[in-house]
């Protein structure tokens, strides 16, 4: 039987995952589709898929492997065009944007954290995320302090300020990404495997970040492989041969806990994952 208090705790897990639906749609993709051709040969990537990105929402992409999901995330993002249909940011078709008007939309709207963390291993960090915030701001010294300060919330200390890439850690390195990548404030960022090269310490520590991020009202697109950080995400997409065959809505990620790890494992289970 059911007792009050688990009536009570339901109800209100029911209304935080309905709130998320009320969400502010950001960017939306219609119908997309991508076909890569080498000689006679056409590799259809994405086929009609549509799907929204709601502000605030941490998003995670799913799939088996070549499944689409990264092409989805450079889609989305501006970084690549569509065969056919359309993405829109708010009432703008970007994906009818020239290359110039697309670059500024990146750089005014999305920031990018990948994989790799390609830092510039002659400049020093503070100077790697400097070199990225002068493409939108002109005072230097204000953006040296708010370097500072996003440095200090990822955990890194004013004497890794002047210390070059090679000289930090695996961890350490894609925190500066990330502060790299939110130093102009994007409305979106877009996170491609940003923890498939780190070990599991480092890859909780970035995670950890990320779900701060979010928690602050960052809206967050990533592709991921592990079970460990589609968790983080309140959105589960999941992508079969180019089209997003199912998804799970979860209340925001507040640390560990088994019942959100069932629900996502039994999820990725019937996907076939």
């Amino acid at each position: 039987m059911q007792t009050k208090e688990m009536a009570k705790g339901t109800a209100s897990m029911m209304q935080d995952v309905r709130s998320l639906n009320t969400k502010e749609v950001i960017l939306e993709a219609k119908d997309l589709c991508k076909t890569f051709s080498n000689e006679s040969v056409q590799q259809h990537v994405l086929r009609n898929l549509n799907i929204v990105i709601r502000k605030g929402d941490f998003t995670v992409i799913m799939g088996d492997s070549g499944a689409g999901k990264s092409t989805l995330l450079y889609a989305l993002s501006g970084m690549d065009r569509p065969s056919l249909g359309s993405v829109s940011y708010g009432a703008e078709e970007i994906s009818k944007y020239n290359n110039d008007k697309l670059a500024r939309f990146r750089r005014q709207h999305c920031g990018f954290v990948f994989q790799q963390n390609y830092l510039n291993d002659t400049m020093s960090v503070l100077d790697n995320i400097m070199v990225s915030g002068l493409l939108k701001h002109k005072n230097r010294k204000e953006l040296a302090e708010k370097a500072k300060k996003l440095l200090s919330q990822v955990g890194l200390s004013e004497n890794s300020y002047g210390k070059f890439p090679n000289q930090l850690s695996g961890g350490e390195k894609q925190r500066v990404a990330l502060v790299r990548s939110v130093i102009n404030e994007p409305e979106v960022l877009f996170a491609d495997e940003p923890t498939g090269a780190l070990n599991s310490q480092n890859t909780t520590a970035v995670l950890d970040v990320l779900s701060e991020m979010n928690g602050r009202g960052q809206s967050i697109v990533m592709v991921t492989h592990t079970i460990a950080a589609a968790e983080r995400g309140n959105r589960i997409l999941y992508l079969r041969d180019g089209v997003i065959c199912d998804e799970i809505e979860l209340t925001p990620y507040s640390g560990p806990d088994k019942e959100r790890h069932a629900k996502v494992r039994a999820f990725l289970s019937n996907m076939g994952w």
